[in-house]
């Protein structure tokens, strides 16, 4: 998005941010778990957006292959199998309601004292006009200044793996 003009790229990033911020707040307000997590995967691709308009494309499909394709896809696995009407009759924790309100009002003076100081929450003198492309620099790295690191990690990660199995095999035996 370097040839975007600005008012087109502050409008990208505000509408990402306000759907990542609006997903956040319906997610933890939300009563249906399942609900919940959609939610979550509406915040983390609203994230992935934002990395793709900052030409972030490595972090932008680890977001999205990662977080919203695996991991999201383990959480919904677990929700439909934990038995959610125990969870449904527990105690809820209505008491911390007024900490909530309390935090808010702090973070939210926050932001409006960092925005009258600085006069704008984005400080767009220091902006680079010109990024270079992050992806060839991230494999560059990976695969000659670290590659023996990434190697050692990537063996320790199969060792752990493989013992995981042959735990497991020999609790069901």
């Amino acid at each position: 998005m370097g040839t975007a003009p600005i008012a087109l790229q502050y409008g990208f990033f505000y509408f990402f941010a306000g759907l990542a911020i609006l997903c956040a707040i319906l997610m933890v307000c939300g009563r249906n778990v399942v609900h919940s997590a959609i939610f979550l995967i509406g915040s983390l691709l609203a994230t992935a957006g934002i990395y793709l308009q900052l030409t972030a494309e490595f972090l932008f499909i680890v977001q999205v292959i990662l977080y919203v394709g695996g991991i999201m896809v383990l959480f919904v696995f677990v929700i439909m199998l934990v038995n959610l009407d125990v969870a449904s009759r527990q105690r809820q924790f209505n008491k911390q309601v007024w900490l909530a309100v309390l935090l808010t009002i702090v973070l939210g003076g926050e932001l409006g004292l960092m925005t009258h100081v600085d006069g704008s929450i984005f400080n767009s003198v220091n902006a680079p006009q010109a990024l270079p492309a992050n992806t060839n620099e991230v494999a560059t790295a990976l695969f000659q200044t670290y590659m023996l690191p990434f190697e050692i990690a990537s063996i320790m990660l199969l060792v752990a793996m493989v013992g995981a199995v042959l735990m497991a095999k020999r609790r069901g035996a």
